[in-house]
């Protein structure tokens, strides 16, 4: 008999999963396509955070999840043997003029103070990052200690290996048994879409490259809009597109293409470097662009956590700490943004 039931086995059904296996629950997850067969199966893996600046509670839930990181995926790894492919080795971006200079040190000020002298955003001339370092036409770039990067498909396997490891099951089947928390992406939210008269959220589709090329121990580049990301098993991902409208929701095209292209324009370092996987997928977006955290809104006395968009694996730790919470203990300590009315 589970003590806790999650419907879906993208990063945050099996983050919910973990941590509530942590606190001595009987997890099972039950996913029909398998762990990460969605969003969460993707290449990018860029775990960033927003500006430092216009503080708000995502944001500081987000700060909060990324410092939690280490430690998070530390014991994923050590429990399950597994390597998630996580380094907090921070992110580069291109400052492009002097009214970009001016707001980038501007945020350095801030940074100093939000993010409680545990992180630095600075800004520093392109020549102290070698080859590695984007174009910009400044000269300066601004470097966060904060940003990190994990591999989505080796911390997905990692989290399933570390769920079996405490005596849970993922499965493809299975009926619900003790608390219920549905975690099921954008089948999830249109489910909700259904029962409303007015969308509570949608799927964007995303679109991403894997590059043979060796960047393990370098910083990620986010630069023309491109996220750049070497992983630790000797690729570097680039992504990605955000597509509202599309026909083939796993098909890659020439949007794709104009992306490599940016990339290319952008991270000199990866001129020639063979492209050796192309992916395609829809990720969860709420209505109000946060994640969906709390009661579900259509399953009276079950939870729900869905919308990680763009930032799921980042706010992971944080989501799977509330939620076993509020699962386990019914401490609610999600934030008003959060919840499912704020997407209503």
């Amino acid at each position: 008999m589970a003590d806790v039931t999650v419907f879906g086995a993208g990063i945050f059904g099996l983050s919910v999963a973990w941590c509530c296996a942590q606190r001595g629950a009987r997890v099972r997850v039950i996913d029909p396509h398998g762990p990460g067969a969605g969003a969460s199966g993707g290449l990018v893996g860029a775990l960033a955070p927003h500006v430092p600046e216009q503080w708000n509670d995502k944001k500081a839930f987000q700060f909060d999840s990324l410092i939690m990181a280490q430690a998070f995926w530390d014991g994923v790894a050590r429990v399950s043997g597994r390597d998630p492919g996580y380094a907090r080795l921070g992110r580069l971006q291109p400052v492009a003029d002097a009214a970009a200079l001016e707001m980038a040190r501007a945020r350095a000020e801030s940074a100093a103070a939000l993010w409680q002298g545990r992180a630095q955003w600075q800004v520093r001339p392109r020549g102290d990052f070698g080859a590695w370092a984007p174009e910009t036409p400044s000269g300066w770039l601004i470097a966060d200690s904060l940003s990190a990067r994990l591999h989505p498909r080796m911390a997905c396997a990692a989290l399933v290996a570390a769920i079996g490891e405490k005596g849970g099951v993922v499965a493809r089947e299975g009926a619900a048994e003790g608390h219920v928390v549905w975690a099921t992406g954008v089948a999830g939210l249109e489910e909700i879409n259904a029962a409303r008269p007015r969308a509570f959220g949608n799927a964007v589709k995303g679109q991403a490259a894997l590059l043979r090329l060796d960047r393990r121990d370098c910083p990620q580049i986010f630069a023309d809009g491109v996220h750049v990301v070497p992983h630790a098993d000797g690729t570097t991902a680039v992504g990605s597109t955000s597509e509202r409208a599309f026909d083939d929701a796993t098909g890659t095209d020439a949007q794709l293409d104009a992306v490599l292209a940016r990339a290319e324009g952008a991270v000199p370092a990866l001129a020639g470097a063979a492209v050796i996987n192309r992916w395609a997928g829809l990720r969860p977006r709420s209505r109000s662009r946060a994640p969906v955290l709390g009661a579900h809104p259509l399953h009276e006395g079950e939870f729900i956590a869905n919308g990680g968009f763009k930032i799921g694996f980042g706010m992971a730790p944080k989501v799977g700490a509330v939620m076993a919470d509020l699962v386990l203990g019914g401490h609610d300590a999600i934030p008003q943004g959060f919840r499912p009315e704020a997407s209503f």
